[in-house]
């Protein structure tokens, strides 16, 4: 875990009093099969999790150990894409690429991810409440992938209405170059 990622977002959120968690772990079925021991690890009170085990076997069974060990550790949680899970684990809900794609009761955390402006636009029409905009840096996630660079992540998160998490090979070094940065949301640093 990069203790450094973690002292920076404790510094951002006494700085910027902000109701919502400062550091994000993303769940990924490749990288982090088991999410339970990260989570187990990340600060209480300062962080939260995007469940994102979409085709895991046991998904629901995942979510539900997943949601017991955030309400202990005093994490929010919420859930990609599926409202119904979201529900039934009394977590919010996180919506790909800024789409709303489903109609969802207002329950909790409503976040979103981005890659451009017009995804931030969607995002924002959407009501999320924090959005993850990347891959800010090259990350292993998605390899190939161009990343958005600190120029052009930082002119984005300047012009969003909401608060914008950076997302994509975030490191307690890497964030220091995004100043803009509401929150900081990673696998693999928090793993």
């Amino acid at each position: 875990m990069d203790t450094r990622l973690i002292a920076w977002a404790r510094a951002v959120k006494a700085r910027r009093r902000l109701p919502l968690p400062t550091l994000w772990l993303f769940t990924d079925e490749r990288r982090l099969p088991d999410p339970l021991p990260a989570v187990a690890r990340l600060p209480p009170g300062l962080a939260g999790v995007v469940f994102r085990h979409d085709e895991a076997a046991g998904r629901a069974a995942l979510g539900r150990a997943l949601a017991r060990l955030c309400r202990a550790r005093r994490l929010v949680l919420v859930v990609a894409g599926d409202v119904r899970l979201a529900a039934n684990l009394h977590a919010g809900l996180h919506h790909r690429r800024g789409r709303r794609t489903v109609p969802w009761p207002r329950r909790g955390v409503l976040t979103a991810s981005a890659h451009d402006r017009a995804e931030l636009a969607r995002a924002a029409r959407a009501g999320a409440d924090i959005v993850f905009l990347g891959p800010a840096f090259a990350t292993a996630s998605h390899p190939g992938q161009r990343p958005l660079g600190p120029v052009r992540w930082n002119l984005l998160a300047r012009r969003a209405s909401i608060p914008v998490a950076a997302l994509g090979g975030v490191t307690g070094k890497s964030i220091r170059a995004l100043p803009r940065a509401a929150a900081a949301a990673a696998i693999g640093a928090l793993a």
